[in-house]
């Protein structure tokens, strides 16, 4: 007892001052198990009747366990021994065994009052120690055994060979310090300990004793619940270290590559480890991983996007950025540190893919406007392809390509939500911008117009975005637009035609109302060069709509070319009508009237666009020549004489020759018409029937429209009255006329002698019809065989008035 006071132990029935009760807060690593209130029953008492748990305490509390405590299962304190170690307090001493969060459960609660008193107890252990060594005295100086049985004089005995003492095991890690080295970011270190912690749960220990049990006991259960809470320790700091990493080499950013290799050194550690622990128990932390990096890519865009400017188009642009510099972090510092096995740099990439589907489809089930419809469809299928895809190794992918971002339904959906809204807008847009047009026609102002130009722009801005998107829908886009052109079209043709039948209109200035017909005809070309571009670009469904817009635009031409030339031959017309008379033969003052007059008008025809300007220089020269030829087959002028015949020819080539001049200065591409009346001019000129007759011949073939009526206003001109020779040169042109009724009839452009009315037809008298009537003296009269068909009264002049 003496002993016992001076080692500071008293009645374990009253505390000593300075010690604490074995009671504090709990957590899960430092719970105290009831391996504890075991022991003590195990323990018994000291001979002295004190408490050896009080004693186990104190053994803490001074630091004289010089092992770590374990009991061995079957034995109590004070039995025999067997040549296990013990401590003087009778517990066997088992090296090897892991700390249990229990004791540190006891450590954490005695910390305090050790903290404090340290130094005191220090001190105090010394002075007892010191005062006993003074007690005892000196320790006597012993002879060996050797030296008390071996007689002197006689050589001892060489001393026993050393047994080699087994090697030390290493010493297991208890959960607090694994626990320390997961805060510390010590995780390869930790995980290695944390699967001899586990493997000590599901194996037996070591040296062939039995095991804790699994499932059955305190032990086993706290156990299995430290191995489950250190995981989620480890996991907590591995996900963590990932998010870090993607922060960059900034002040926020994990160490470095260090990190990210112990990260890797888990990942393989734990995929070899669920290889041992079979499919139902493997803890799958490579695919967690992945989708820890997924959850890291999602947070990193979603921070990037919103603050962005430009609506939807700017939240894109810093997706990308944000991508390409991600991305960069990751192939430049993060993929070289795992290992090569793990494919780091293909699963960042799909966790970035995947979270950027997300976002786009969750942008893409808004009700987004237009304009950020197409943003986000170029985005998907031009921007991301081209600059963030085309930048990286697909080859580092492990199951090839990545899959698309928004599925096919939701693309269709958004190309048909663009194609609606395109075609409900451009249509509300242009008519919108013909009205205002159709405003400024009937004003006397000359304003241009710049009605072609706005369609233009209107339709261009959806034609030219939707094939950078894809193909397809360029297609269908230009397929839209063009519909809605060709109604625009058929709506302008139907204003165009209102506007020149009014009768306010017609009353304008001339050069006015010529003015407002050329801006109606130079919006033309530019539409007519959209519909065909966009009947190129649709499908084959686009050319019906392609018809429909060229019929339109032929019409609105045709219409305002032949308002103009009505106006232009209005001003001619008393010119013209001086023409295949007496006078004419004698002075050009006509055709230099009709020349000057068309020539004037050419200057304000160069307004006109090109394709116009040469369809309505065309039709100036065929209706020029067409009012120039029918005096002549009207029979305004008859030749009675050779010499009169040649007169009349020579001055139609006169004439045909100024015309021709006159047209080519007017840049007129009908060349087909210069030979018109220099063949007319040829019949009245030739005396001979053969020649006549080829000269027909001619031209019945470069004019296909002439007919035997104009031959035979031609001959009687001329003065031909013979009938044999008449019905040989009509002959002619009756043969090439049925050799070509079979043929198509030239179109109206190239129409001639069609627009060329003649008088009827001159009939001959057949021998039976005056066999009875006339003396045969007056069939001897060659010019009673063909007589003229009578006229009316009204048309016939008397011969004395003449």
């Amino acid at each position: 007892m003496p002993i016992l006071k001076n080692l500071g132990v008293s009645d374990p029935k009253v505390p000593r001052a300075g010690t604490l009760p074995l009671r504090s807060s709990r957590n899960p690593f430092e719970e105290v198990s009831g391996l504890e209130e075991e022991e003590a029953g195990e323990l018994g008492s000291l001979p002295n009747g004190t408490s050896c748990r009080r004693r186990a305490t104190l053994e803490k509390l001074a630091g004289l366990a010089p092992f770590r405590l374990g009991w061995a299962p079957g034995r109590r304190a004070g039995s025999p021994g067997d040549g296990q170690p013990r401590s003087f307090l009778g517990r066997v001493l088992v090296p090897g065994i892991r700390r249990s969060s229990a004791d540190f459960g006891l450590l954490a609660r005695l910390h305090g009052t050790r903290a404090h008193g340290d130094e005191e107890a220090a001190g105090e252990a010394a002075r007892r120690l010191a005062f006993l060594r003074l007690g005892r005295g000196s320790k006597p100086q012993r002879a060996s055994l050797a030296e008390r049985v071996v007689p002197a004089g006689e050589a001892a005995p060489e001393p026993p060979p050393k047994v080699p003492e087994p090697p030390k095991m290493k010493e297991p890690l208890s959960v607090l310090e694994i626990l320390s080295l997961i805060q510390q970011r010590e995780l390869a270190r930790a995980d290695e300990h944390i699967l001899e912690l586990e493997a000590e749960e599901l194996a037996p220990s070591r040296g062939g004793a039995p095991g804790p049990p699994k499932a059955e006991g305190a032990g086993g259960g706290r156990r299995a619940r430290d191995v489950a809470l250190l995981y989620e320790a480890l996991q907590r700091e591995l996900w963590a270290l990932v998010r870090e990493t993607l922060a960059g080499p900034g002040p926020g950013a994990c160490a470095g590559a260090g990190a990210v290799a112990q990260l890797g050194q888990v990942l393989v550690q734990e995929e070899a480890a669920d290889g041992r622990r079979g499919p139902g128990a493997a803890r799958k932390l490579r695919a967690r991983w992945a989708e820890a990096v997924a959850r890291a890519a999602r947070e990193r865009l979603e921070a990037a996007a919103p603050g962005a400017p430009g609506g939807l188009a700017g939240q894109l642009e810093a997706l990308r950025a944000r991508l390409l510099e991600d991305m960069a972090v990751v192939r430049g510092r993060l993929a070289p540190a795992y290992p090569a096995g793990l494919g780091a740099f293909g699963v960042y990439l799909r966790g970035y893919h995947g979270a950027l589907a997300e976002w786009l489809g969750a942008s893409a089930r808004r009700r987004l406007p237009l304009a950020d419809r197409y943003a986000l469809l170029h985005w998907h299928n031009q921007v991301y392809p081209r600059e963030v895809l085309g930048l990286v190794d697909m080859a580092a992918l492990e199951n090839g390509e990545l899959g698309p971002l928004l599925s096919p339904g939701t693309l269709r959906g958004l190309e048909d939500e663009c194609v609606t809204d395109v075609k409900a807008q451009t249509r509300a847009a242009l008519l919108r911008v013909l009205q205002e047009d159709e405003e400024h026609w009937g004003s006397l102002e000359d304003q241009p117009s710049s009605l072609a130009q706005d369609v233009c722009e209107l339709l261009e801005e959806h034609t030219e975005r939707a094939p950078r998107i894809s193909q397809e829908f360029g297609e269908r886009m230009a397929h839209c637009c063009l519909g809605g052109l060709a109604e625009f079209l058929q709506s302008f043709q139907q204003r165009v035609e209102r506007f020149h039948e009014n009768p306010a209109v017609r009353e304008m200035l001339p050069d006015t109302y010529i003015s407002k017909t050329i801006a109606l005809v130079n919006c033309g070309p530019p539409l007519r060069a959209l519909a065909e571009r966009l009947a190129r670009v649709g499908p084959p469904e686009s050319e019906p709509a392609r018809e429909a817009s060229a019929s339109a635009l032929d019409h609105v031409t045709r219409l305002c070319h032949r308002v103009v030339a009505d106006l232009l031959f209005q001003e001619l017309q008393p010119h013209f009508n001086k023409l295949m008379r007496r006078k004419w033969l004698s002075s050009p003052e006509a055709l230099d009237g009709i020349v000057g007059t068309l020539g004037a008008q050419a200057l304000a025809l160069r307004r006109m666009q090109d394709e116009p300007y040469q369809a309505l220089v065309a039709e100036l020269h065929r209706r020029a020549l067409v009012e120039y030829v029918r005096p002549l087959l009207r029979g305004r002028l008859r030749c009675s004489s050779a010499r009169t015949r040649s007169r009349v020819a020579g001055r139609l080539r006169e004439d045909a020759a100024q015309l021709q001049r006159l047209f080519r200065r007017l840049e007129s591409q009908a060349s087909w018409l210069d030979a018109v009346v220099p063949h007319l001019a040829e019949v009245m000129q030739l005396e001979d029937t053969p020649s006549i007759q080829v000269e027909v011949g001619v031209l019945v073939r470069d004019y296909p429209d002439i007919r035997q009526k104009h031959v035979a206003a031609l001959l009687d001109i001329r003065g031909l009255r013979n009938t044999a020779a008449r019905q040989e040169i009509l002959a002619v042109a009756r043969d090439l006329e049925l050799s070509e009724e079979g043929a198509l009839s030239p179109p109206r452009d190239r129409a001639f002698f069609a627009d060329i009315p003649v008088p009827r037809p001159s009939f001959c008298l057949s021998l039976p019809l005056f066999l009875g009537r006339l003396p045969l003296s007056r069939l001897a009269r060659p010019s009673l065989a063909c007589l003229p068909r009578p006229r009316p009264p009204s048309l016939a002049r008397p011969r004395a008035q003449r």
